[in-house]
């Protein structure tokens, strides 16, 4: 054998083309005939075996645990085969012994990228990237070691420790928000569990997000009723709710309830479920006038203590029972209340839905009927009103209000009768409201006016005096008079034996109504004005509320107020009629009377005559003379 030929290399095959591409044609100088002929001797099975040697000689450093050593042995058969991924592994390995993860993780990579199909190294290098997090963990330095576990956790997303190590890091940097987000991209991807609920109210718990927090412990005792940690920081939770309950107590006390309504927020929010919170919130914003959000939190109180009435062991049944009636009753105050200010601001259709609303709530409530009415009657709706009136009157008889109410809207309905020519009716409608308000003189006086237009001359003459003994001073009754007494003074009207047996008997029945119950009032000129009442006690009721733990108010309606001055008695009168009578002119008097002389302060015949001439629409009822 040819020691030369023996001794002739061949180019390994991997360097053929760099080869062909540097020398071209000429490459060929390098293929000996010999050398194509002996085929016996391979450079590249010399290399590989060299290979192999280094590799073998790594693999006996790493049982000695010579690691250095070992990784040289490594490097040397890399250069020698850097297809061989089994090399680049236990290089890696070598260097994670000698906590390079740097190093093992870039040789991880390189074997990743030889072979992508194979899983087991991509697991590998994911759990490199854990251990290099971890001891960025132990430095401190949180920022490096979430980079590594973000790294792990993209090479290996199934696997939940990698998820908590990039949560920890989160929560050392204080980026609650990320952490929250990871938190709850967990909930919505895997089944919920208590652990995580728990977890998540922390997060959110550090946010300031209390409300939220409150509802992530209820949904964590739900699926573990024994979960010791999620039930110890919902019981802090409600310490600090009711020590913010009590702190709104006090500031309502004092009358500052705007900070009241701050403080009893704040209860709200760490507990969100508690019906005394929300119905104390909800008077603090009545009080206010924030009528709205008082309904809203009303309504809300109203749902959570019907919850705990469905669940008696949550807590003592009776005070369920009690604290849900007073809820009702609130609300029912806060609709009423609202239906005051839109009747003040002229929104008399809202007023209306409101009140009926406050009436299917509560139906036994006299006043709630009364003030329906009155935004009835402003509306021009009379049947309608007087239908609420007389609801009224059946559930309070003795109400003074509801009388007075139904007088002036029997004078109304009367007075729509007489312009229509019904008479008849008209005068029923006029004694009808004498019955319930026989002080008022007006009443007389259109009654007296729809029997004159009948013929009954006797009765309207009696109405008629009934009219001047209530009000004397009341020049609209002068046409009448001088159509029903024809040559007779004002005197000559008053002394009479009719007048006197008229008087008699009027102040007979009006002693009798005072009797009854009913305070005597007199119609002035200005006839009586429908107005809602107001609360006045108002205050007083907010400071006796906050200063108890459940907040009971009774519903309490202030009567309409009128426009008219009490009923003189009958003393008072006789001495203004005789006064009257001296200074009265005589009904002979043929000169004009359009409008009581000026003499006195030599006004002008215009500003003399600026009130209002007669009309029949002002014997109307409640706001006809507006």
């Amino acid at each position: 054998m040819d020691v030369s030929n023996d001794s002739e290399p061949k180019w390994p095959s991997s360097q053929e083309p760099a080869i062909q591409k540097l020398f071209g044609s000429n490459s060929q100088i390098f293929q000996t005939s010999e050398f194509k002929q002996d085929r016996r001797l391979h450079g590249d099975r010399i290399i590989k075996d060299k290979a192999n040697t280094h590799y073998q000689a790594g693999m006996e450093a790493v049982d000695q645990l010579e690691f250095e050593r070992a990784v040289t042995c490594f490097t040397k058969a890399i250069t020698l085969q850097q297809e061989q991924t089994q090399f680049f592994g236990a290089r890696a390995e070598a260097y994670l012994q000698l906590c390079d993860f740097k190093s093992a993780a870039l040789d991880y990579k390189h074997v990743c990228y030889l072979e992508p199909q194979n899983k087991a190294p991509f697991h590998r290098l994911a759990f490199i990237y854990y251990l290099q997090g971890q001891s960025y963990c132990d430095q401190g330095m949180f920022f490096e070691a979430l980079e590594s576990f973000a790294k792990a956790v993209e090479l290996k997303p199934g696997f939940r420790p990698y998820h908590m190590r990039s949560l920890a890091c989160l929560t050392a940097l204080s980026r609650y928000s990320d952490a929250l987000r990871l938190v709850t991209n967990w909930l919505e991807s895997d089944s919920p569990s208590a652990d995580l609920f728990t977890l998540r109210a922390r997060l959110r718990h550090q946010l300031n997000q209390t409300m939220l927090c409150y509802y992530d412990l209820k949904a964590a005792l739900r699926l573990n009723p024994s979960c010791p940690e999620a039930r110890a920081l919902l019981e802090i939770m409600e310490q600090g709710a009711e020590c913010s309950h009590q702190q709104a107590v006090t500031k309502a006390v004092e009358g500052k309830l705007s900070d009241a309504l701050g403080k009893i927020t704040t209860a709200l929010e760490l507990n969100p479920e508690n019906a005394q919170y929300y119905l104390f919130r909800g008077i603090l914003y009545r009080r206010l006038k924030d009528f709205t959000a008082a309904i809203e939190d009303l309504m809300l109180a109203v749902e959570f203590s019907d919850d705990g009435a469905k669940h008696p062991e949550r807590e003592n049944p009776e005070e369920s029972k009690a604290l849900e009636q007073d809820v009702h009753i609130q609300l029912v105050l806060a609709y009423n209340d609202f239906a005051v200010h839109c009747f003040t601001q002229g929104f008399y259709s809202e007023a209306t839905m409101l009140l009926t609303k406050a009436i299917h709530e509560q139906r036994d409530e006299s006043g709630l009927f009364i003030n329906r009415g009155d935004c009835f009657f402003r509306q021009k709706e009379w049947l309608f009103a007087l239908a609420d009136y007389q609801q009224a009157e059946e559930l309070d008889p003795q109400n003074p209000s509801i009388w007075f109410r139904l007088a002036v809207i029997h004078n109304t309905l009367g007075l729509h009768s007489y312009e229509n020519l019904n008479f008849q009716e008209a005068a029923d409608k006029f004694s009808v409201a004498i019955k319930y308000n026989p002080g008022a003189a007006q009443y007389y006086g259109n009654r007296a006016k729809a029997l004159s237009r009948m013929q009954c001359m006797e009765q309207a003459k009696q109405d008629a005096v009934c009219a001047l003994v209530l009000h004397p001073v009341n020049d609209e009754l002068v046409p009448l008079l001088l159509r029903l007494f024809p040559g007779c003074s004002l005197s000559d009207v008053i002394s009479s034996d009719t007048a006197q047996t008229v008087k008699v008997q009027l102040m007979d029945r009006i002693q009798t109504w005072k009797r009854a119950g009913f305070p005597v009032s007199r119609l002035s000129k200005k006839l009586e004005r429908m107005v809602l009442r107001h609360d006045t006690d108002s205050q007083s009721e907010t400071d006796s509320e906050s200063a108890s733990s459940r907040e009971h108010v009774e519903v309490r309606f202030k009567p309409v107020e009128y426009t008219q001055d009490p009923v003189r008695s009958k003393e008072e009168v006789s001495e203004v009629v005789k006064k009257l009578l001296h200074h009265r002119l005589p009904l002979s008097y043929t000169g004009p009377r359009v409008a009581p002389l000026c003499i006195k302060h030599n006004l002008k015949p215009t500003a003399c005559t600026s009130k209002r001439p007669y009309s029949w629409r002002n014997f109307g009822g409640m706001g006809l003379n507006c």
